[in-house]
């Protein structure tokens, strides 16, 4: 039967598994001593931060240790279900299917390997497992589908999703209770329970109550806007908006702020451009009119004293000819 499996390339090749699993369990105590080191580092860190009343940074900061201790319990599974397997690597080999005593295992690895790019032995041992029971089991497993049995814990700590505030505020106070920190909590649990700003609303609503400041209607009347706007002579004047359409008669400006004046027109004020070029146009378009009049009458006045030329130097020579 062995030979037919090797033939077929069915077969768990045992003393490989066994290789490629006692690498990744030798490889997952190291990581995990070195994770251990590291977290201490970043708690007493974070205990720093806490103590020197800079929480914005310590709340950033303790995300990465919560990444790093979901990595470190996430190991710690992985090296017991590595040294499960590895002790029934003959069972594996004698059975066709997973026995059901190994499935639990057998998944967890299958899903942790290629989540975990720093054991690349598990990824050696889920092709052999590939080779042994077919790519829909590998599928199964990794895609977590409802018949697999993947371990819940290590699903949770691989998971590349943010935690929640709770957590984070947990981490905090264990920390603080740990380095013996007198941490007042309470800034950050507001800051933490705050939900996210709409970013696109924000500005609108700024700009509203910046520019615009509504009267309380008493009325029944549409709300007025009071806009002060600068005459040409340089004295204000306050001019009241009755209804929308008039706004962009006259754009709305804040009164605080001083604007250059020269000659007595304040400078990036709105100017009727039509009511003040009106009456020079028509002044030009008189006067054009006066200069094509004079000049008509001027060419008939030239034309008729040239008539007149014409008809006395006829008549002279008329009267040379009869003399």
């Amino acid at each position: 039967m062995s030979l037919l499996n090797q033939l077929f390339n069915r077969g768990l090749q045992g003393t490989k598994c066994k290789t490629c699993l006692t690498l990744a369990i030798s490889r997952i105590k190291l990581l995990r001593n070195k994770r251990e080191e590291q977290l201490k580092l970043m708690r007493k860190e974070i205990a720093e931060f806490l103590q020197a009343g800079q929480e914005a940074i310590a709340r950033i900061r303790v995300e990465h240790i919560i990444c790093e201790q979901n990595a470190w319990a996430a190991y710690e599974i992985l090296e017991l279900f590595c040294e499960f397997v590895f002790a029934r690597v003959p069972i594996l080999e004698s059975q066709k299917e997973c026995p059901s005593e190994l499935r639990e295992a057998v998944a967890s690895i299958i899903f942790a390997a290629p989540r975990c790019s720093d054991l690349p032995d598990l990824l050696h041992v889920r092709n052999l497992f590939a080779a042994k029971y077919g790519k829909e089991f590998i599928a199964a497993a990794s895609e977590l589908r409802p018949d697999t049995s993947v371990n819940r814990t290590i699903v949770e700590k691989l998971s590349v999703g943010a935690s929640s505030a709770e957590v984070r505020l947990n981490v905090l106070k264990e920390i603080a209770k740990e380095y013996n920190v007198e941490w007042d909590s309470s800034i950050t649990e507001a800051e933490l329970s705050k939900k996210p700003e709409d970013l696109l609303n924000g500005p609108k609503q700024i700009a509203a109550h910046a520019w615009v400041s509504p009267e309380p209607n008493t009325r029944g009347h549409p709300p007025t806007f009071e806009n002060p706007v600068t005459s040409p002579n340089g004295n204000p004047v306050s001019k009241s908006l009755n209804s929308p359409t008039s706004v962009t008669k006259a754009p709305l400006r804040p009164a605080n702020i001083d604007k250059p004046s020269l000659g007595g027109i304040t400078l990036g004020d709105t100017v009727d451009v039509k009511k003040d070029t009106r009456p020079e146009t028509s002044v030009v378009l008189e006067r054009a009119r006066a200069a094509i009049s004079a000049a008509e009458r001027a060419s008939a006045a030239a034309r008729l004293a040239a008539g007149l030329v014409n008809v006395k130097f006829s008549s002279s020579k008329i009267e040379e000819g009869k003399g």
